[in-house]
């Protein structure tokens, strides 16, 4: 997994951790390719495991003993303040690629929803980020198959922001 990839993982993780308190395996079942976030963002079991040991590490997360003598699956791992402070901060930091919108930008758009965060202004942030990059793609007149992928990307972006926009009125 690349380093950006497993950075999102684990703010998804975090995010969802402070969302709602639980186990392991919940979180795995959150984002099974068959699942709501999922669709947009799936992680293996273990790359799950991989986040939520990288969270506690880091402080941002503690688990709980068991109370059932259940083994580690069982054990729920809820959100330190650390890891609540830097969750809100994620989930409102824009995304400064237009690359990372089909995987980081929906999935934050997807908790932003199932957590009842306000979108439009969220929104409105993120089209000032990416309006300059959108221009600045559309400025070139290379007619290269690089170049035009690029112009159509940019393009559907706007047009995806735009929608989203109208829609969270």
């Amino acid at each position: 997994m690349a380093k950006h990839d497993a950075q999102i993982a684990r703010q998804v993780v975090l995010a969802l951790i402070v969302h709602q308190p639980r186990h392991g395996w919940a979180l795995h079942e959150e984002l099974a390719p068959l699942s709501e976030i999922g669709r947009a963002f799936t992680l293996s079991r273990q790359l799950v495991y991989r986040a939520i040991d990288t969270l506690e590490t880091d402080g941002l997360v503690k688990r709980a003993v068991p109370k059932d003598g259940g083994g580690a699956d069982k054990v729920i791992i809820s959100p330190t303040a650390a890891g609540k402070k830097v969750a809100s901060q994620w989930l409102n930091q824009p995304v400064m690629h237009l690359r990372d919108v089909r995987t980081e930008l929906v999935v934050k758009i997807m908790l932003r929803d199932r957590f009842g965060l306000q979108l439009q202004e969220f929104l409105s942030t993120q089209r000032d980020v990416f309006e300059p990059l959108i221009a600045a793609i559309n400025k070139e007149d290379s007619h290269s198959p690089v170049d035009a992928w690029r112009r159509e990307s940019a393009s559907a972006v706007k047009r995806y922001l735009t929608r989203l926009e109208r829609e969270a009125h």
